[in-house]
């Protein structure tokens, strides 16, 4: 019996930092290969009629356009990828827009590689369901596996809230902040500051580099890496 193709996704995100993190992330999934990346629409658009795709990783947010009006011009072209939408937008009324548009999940940003790994794995069953339903539990059954239980587990002592202070601090940052200045304007000790500095480091969503001081002893500064200065993506 032979190995099912896996399912070839194409990432279109804009920050290049990312998009290397998407790419090797999908690529981590068994089942899964990323075909490319794209950072922007246009890009997309010349991908997808060069190479064929079964899944777009889509950021919200490109240079030129939003990802729903690239998902919706797809449509017409007749393209018919589904689409993983990246954002850190929370507006449900786009959510509920892009379900029209073939959108079958959403990643709100920041994200670790086991809340994207649990999507895909989720999208790889519903993908693979086929055949005539017996029912109407098994078309529940094959849409519930889109739905995730429960929030993706964060690394053990991290916590969801703590996590969205850091990154809104450090998004909120033109010039990037130290571990110090990250606890003293979210209101968290250094030691936990710098933990979850790390951890947006680890998942592309910041970067850091040593800058020196008056005395000669290097600091870590850490700076958001989605969009001009630290704006929200």
């Amino acid at each position: 019996m032979t190995e099912p193709e896996p399912l070839r996704v194409l990432v279109v995100e804009d920050d290049p930092v990312a998009a290397d993190a998407h790419v090797m992330y999908v690529n981590r999934v068994p089942g899964f290969t990323a075909v490319g990346k794209a950072h922007t629409g246009a890009e997309a658009r010349r991908a997808l009629d060069r190479i064929p795709v079964d899944l777009l990783l889509l950021d919200l947010h490109l240079p030129d356009g939003h990802g729903l009006q690239l998902a919706r011009s797809l449509r017409a072209a007749g393209h018919h990828a589904d689409v993983i939408a990246v954002t850190s937008a929370r507006d449900l009324a786009v959510v509920r827009e892009g379900v029209s548009l073939g959108v079958v999940q959403y990643v709100l940003k920041p994200f670790t590689f086991g809340t994207l790994r649990d999507r895909l794995v989720r999208y790889a069953e519903f993908h693979a369901a086929a055949g005539e339903a017996s029912g109407q539990d098994e078309v529940d059954r094959a849409l519930a596996t889109l739905r995730a239980p429960g929030p993706a587990a964060l690394p053990k002592g991290l916590s969801g809230p703590t996590l969205e202070r850091v990154t809104r601090t450090l998004r909120d940052s033109a010039e990037g902040l130290t571990a110090a200045g990250v606890a003293e304007a979210a209101g968290i000790s250094r030691i936990t500051a710098r933990r979850y500095l790390e951890h947006l480091v680890d998942s592309g969503r910041a970067g850091r580099k040593p800058q020196y001081g008056q005395v000669g002893r290097p600091e870590l500064v850490y700076r958001w890496v989605k969009g001009p200065r630290g704006t929200a993506r």
